[in-house]
């Protein structure tokens, strides 16, 4: 898969335009979102939007 010209103010994989913004966690959940993301070959700030993203979503806990 080809990947997308990143350009500013302007989406890519989502309908809007990512901000900054600024997480404390500790060295051991970074070091774990590091090797995940790694594994998954997307950024740690992907890895946050996948995870976020996926809160709401009705297949995230079907038994619910």
């Amino acid at each position: 898969m080809a990947s997308k010209k990143r350009m500013k103010n302007v989406p890519v994989l989502h309908n809007e335009v990512k901000e900054r913004h600024q997480i404390v966690v500790t060295p051991t959940a970074w070091t774990n979102m590091k090797k995940e993301a790694s594994r998954r070959g997307i950024s740690i700030s992907e890895l946050i939007e996948v995870f976020a993203r996926g809160i709401n979503s009705p297949r995230a806990y079907p038994h619910e």
